[in-house]
């Protein structure tokens, strides 16, 4: 029997006192349509002699001594149920009367609906990506106003990395070993299937894993756990997509002991509030559970989720401030119709058994297997020896113009010969108007441009080079999985736990051609070879028969990532005194390599399989609570742990080369917090302080850099020099320190109306100055032997990290009216929210110039400090509202329910971001950053302004 955890049951076991006589405590579970509520589980606290509700929804709890009790009632689809209750000495059977269980769907989690997991904020620097996983419900209050009410707006509690957490469904990680993050597109539209996790929040210790310092989200999907018969869901919405059906149908247990659970859904927009955008996404659950017995069964899990979207572009200040927040730079017309140029598709089934076995009263097993395969493709537009098409290329701006003399004779936006002057005029006309010539990507003008090149002989085929083409970056992953769990109850207090799991994963990732524009062929060969790397021959993949590429052909990168990892977590959990103690345990090892498909020119070991990179990874969780009274509560916990570095952090560049990170070591965490905490009736509160410091931590980045002199070799071993590349910047020893307080409060004023707040306060800061280095395939190997080269320190101790507000506040109030509808509203507030620094501008080489290798004349400290101050971004409040009513008509339920975000539709706040580093010396940085309209000024994500989502649910 699953065993429902929640922060709320562990802040309040509560101890009873022990006489002679002995009670049977009885009650009935009915729903809000006064039908029974069969097979709830009702957790009795402190005793390990939980019952589940029959048919009926009776349950009983039989020789229970004279005291004090508290029972937790929970179902899937239903909210959990806390209820207290004393057992007096003249009492031989005590009727709890009938208890109403409502549902779920009821609740403000409504909101959460609107949060997928859809990719729009790709770039890797965004750091936003990771961040959903962190939006799920909980019992603790903080945390459930963190989720609703602030995730939405990309708060991320503590400053913590998504990628550090756990993430699991039906007993195995779903965490990709190539970067830590989970793709919730996986099983994206079956809310109603995935919904109700079981959470230890934070790097509070856990029963199912033993997780890091982002907690551990737990999902199962038996399909005996859903409501027996149909339920049709119909939601309208303003984001991302515009339409959300479902249907799902669940059998309930038969006599002959099997369960089916089905579920199908599609979200659907033919364009999004971001401009350009598209949304087709399907969803698929198939459950199969055959109960051989009261202590055996077996279930088998079908989840698929094929999609194909549009993704949205950051953009700097000066674009948001001619085309507003909504405006996209990754699509243009063809033909009249709309068309991007970044498309997500793909399709990555998951297939699970899953086998629960009570060996017997005090022993159970759960193991898992599960096998995901398939592809994840994304599209974007690529070019060769012409400009970069984006109209958002800093030479398509009205900045760039600007920035010229104004008698200087130029290429206007139209293509015209003219002044600079005249120039800026063009194209601040054709911005502020809206010219999609100019502000969108010209389709028919890149087809016009292939197709006008003359045919020519190409490594022995003839036909027209492709100028501008599109690309699609391809993951095609297979990942097995394997877990037990296994329980041992000693006794009514002490209970051991073991859980052991095994990975297997391999991805093959590679670009193919998409679509050659009207071109007969592009060419797999670096167009810059020519300068940058003179007399070498710029191939890809040396050797290869066929250099000319065609649609659905490999091109510039081809390599395969394996990775396998075992990991063992014993814990126990047991109580003294008016203590309980929960302590977990970690060991373990994983084996990384890389193998390269491609020989690359510049890289001897970008071929073939390269060595094992092998981590010993332990760690050690605790948690005390303390017991006051029945109410009052202190909760200490601990962790400290080190983990290896993901695939994408371990290795320099893997697309070109088998090279890995100089000096990388599992990064090692030590994280504490207490809490206060009140559990009562009428006051529900959590007060917690928070230290979570992390050393090790390798990161790595790419982008494109200028002025930053790299030397290399040619072809004959000669010295060469680049001053513009892409770079390949990585990090090794970085050190963090996420500090603060947090404080959930939800007090219930009336029987029907609480009033709800949340404040957190934080200082998330680097520690130290961490060593910087830099690879580029415009060098290739440094004149120092190696694949990279040192810059020396980066200079960001006592910077603040960025990705989240590191303030953020919330006030509120829920109103439940017996007549089964409900309204709730809430304020909520974020400040302190900067940009994570780059680093390159912040080494010694910033300073030096390039000529003299001194540093600037005339260059103070108080200047520098000037042009590299933290970049702040601007404090916003929003306000949030939802309703609800839900009705029964005869043997049907209907729920309907709607969640306005943002009421006050606020678009000047940035949600995310990051500083660019096109200039990597002050002298050209500081020219820049004084401008009125810097050319590579940071880009931001906003938020997307009002939102709305509806919600319709008919169950029959």
């Amino acid at each position: 029997m699953i065993k429902k955890l929640s922060l709320v049951s562990l802040f309040t076991l509560l101890p009873a006192s022990y006489y002679f006589a002995q009670t049977t405590v009885f009650a009935y579970l009915k729903g809000a349509d006064g039908k029974p509520v069969e097979r709830a589980e009702v957790d009795l606290k402190g005793n390990d002699n939980d019952v589940t509700a029959d048919k009926i929804g009776y349950f009983q709890f039989v020789d229970l001594m004279p005291g004090h009790y508290q029972i937790v009632i929970t179902k899937p689809n239903y909210e959990t149920k806390v209820m207290e209750f004393d057992v007096t000495n003249s009492e031989k059977r005590k009727d709890l009367g009938v208890i109403t269980l409502y549902s779920a769907l009821t609740s403000a989690d409504q909101g959460l609906a609107i949060i997928d997991s859809d990719g729009d904020d790709e770039d890797s620097n965004s750091g936003q990506a990771s961040t959903v996983g962190l939006l799920q419900s909980s019992q603790d209050i903080f945390s459930r106003i963190a989720a609703f009410d602030l995730g939405f707006y990309w708060f991320r509690p503590r400053g913590i990395d998504g990628r550090f957490g756990e993430t699991m469904l039906n007993g195995v990680s779903m965490i990709k070993s190539d970067n830590g993050n989970v793709d919730f597109g996986n099983w994206g539209g079956l809310n109603e299937i995935t919904r109700y996790p079981e959470i230890s929040q934070n790097h509070a210790p856990s029963e199912y894993a033993f997780g890091g310092n982002s907690s551990v989200v737990y999902k199962n999907t038996k399909a005996s756990e859903y409501r027996k018969g149909f339920q049709f869901t119909q939601s309208l919405t303003n984001r991302n997509y515009r339409n959300r059906t479902s249907l799902r149908y669940s059998s309930g247990m038969s006599k002959s002991g099997w369960a089916f659970t089905a579920m199908g859904a599609r979200r659907w927009a033919e364009e999004g509030i971001q401009e350009g955008t598209f949304y087709d996404a399907y969803g698929a659950y198939l459950g199969i559970e055959k109960r051989f017995n009261d202590k055996h069964s077996m279930t088998f899990n079908f989840i698929g989720a094929p999609y194909r979207r549009s993704t949205s572009s950051p953009s700097t200040q000066e674009v948001y401030n001619y085309r507003g927040v909504h405006y996209n730079s990754y699509w243009g017309y063809q033909d009249g119709e709309q068309r991007s140029e970044r498309v997500r598709k793909g399709f990555q089934p998951i297939f699970q058994v899953q086998d629960f076995w009570k060996i017997n009263k005090n022993n159970s097993l759960w193991t898992s297997v599960s096998y995901q395969f398939g592809k994840d493709k994304g599209s974007r537009l690529d070019w060769q020896n012409v400009q970069n098409p984006s109209p958002t290329y800093y030479r398509n701006l009205p900045s760039y113009y600007d920035s010229l003399d104004p008698n200087a004779s130029v290429v206007d936006p139209t293509g015209a010969m003219t002044t600079a002057q005249d120039a800026f005029q063009t194209s601040l006309k054709a911005w502020q108007t809206g010219d999609p010539n100019i502000t969108q990507i010209n389709w028919d003008r890149l087809y016009q441009r292939n197709m006008q090149q003359a045919p020519q002989n190409y490594f022995g085929q003839s036909g027209r080079r492709a100028l501008y083409y599109l690309v699609n970056d391809v993951s095609d992953d297979k990942i097995w999985n394997a877990a037990t769990h296994f329980v041992h109850n000693f006794n009514d207090n002490t209970k051991f736990l073991l859980n052991v799991s095994y990975q297997n994963y391999r991805s093959e990732q590679y670009r193919e051609v998409n679509d050659l524009l009207g071109a007969d062929f592009v060419l797999n060969k670096d167009p810059f070879a020519a300068t940058n790397q003179p007399g070498k021959s710029g191939l890809y993949n040396q050797g290869e028969e066929n250099v000319t590429k065609k649609v659905g052909d490999k091109m510039t990168y081809d390599y395969i990532f394996r990775r396998q990892e075992v990991k063992v977590n014993p814990g126990l959990k047991f109580t003294t005194g008016s203590f309980d103690i929960f302590v977990s345990a970690m060991a373990g090892y994983s084996s990384s390599n890389r193998e390269g498909l491609f020989k690359h020119y510049l890289y001897n070991d970008s071929y073939g399989k390269g060595q094992d990179y092998n981590y010993w990874n332990f760690g050690l969780k605790g948690q005390a609570i303390y017991r006051i009274n029945g109410r009052n509560f202190l909760v200490y916990n601990g962790a400290f742990y080190n983990q290896a570095p993901y695939l994408e952090d371990l290795f320099v560049n893997p697309r070109v080369n088998g090279s890995v990170a100089p000096n990388v070591k599992s990064m090692t965490v030590n994280a504490n917090d207490l809490s206060y905490v009140i559990s009562s009736p009428f006051l529900k509160l959590r007060l917690t302080g928070y230290l979570v410091d992390t050393d090790n931590e390798t990161t790595v980045q790419r982008y494109f850099a200028d002025g930053l002199p790299l030397d290399g070799l040619d072809s004959d071993g000669n010295a060469t020099n680049v001053q513009s590349a892409f770079v390949s910047q990585i990090m090794t020893n970085v050190k963090r320190r996420n500090m603060g307080l947090e404080l959930g409060v939800d007090v219930k004023v009336l029987p029907t109306l609480s009033l709800q707040g949340l404040a957190s306060i934080g200082q998330y800061i680097y520690k130290n100055d961490p060593m910087t280095y830099f690879a580029s395939d415009a060098v290739g190997v440094f004149a120092n032997g190696q694949p990279y080269t040192s810059l020396g320190k980066a200079y960001i101790n006592n910077y603040r990290q960025g990705g989240t507000p590191q303030q953020a506040f919330s006030l509120g109030f829920r109103y439940n009216n017996p007549k089964y509808w409900w309204v709730g509203a809430n304020w909520n507030y974020f400040d302190q929210n900067y940009l994570d620094p780059a680093t390159l501008i912040r080494t010694e080489g910033f300073t030096q110039n390039a000529t003299s290798s001194s540093p600037f004349y005339g260059l103070t400290e108080s200047e520098l400090r000037r042009v590299l101050q933290p970049n702040m971004l601007p404090s916003s409040f929003f306000l949030n509202a939802n309703a609800g009513k839900s009705w029964v008509i005869g043997k049907y339920y209907v729920l309907i329910s709607a969640t306005i975000n943002n009421i006050l539709n606020n678009k000047k706040y940035i949600t995310g971001g990051f500083e660019q580093t096109r200039n990597a010396k002050y002298d050209t940085f500081s020219q820049d950053f004084d401008r009125e309209y810097t050319l590579f000024g940071p880009k931001y994500w906003y938020t997307q302004g009002r939102s709305y989502f509806v919600n319709l649910q008919f169950r029959f």
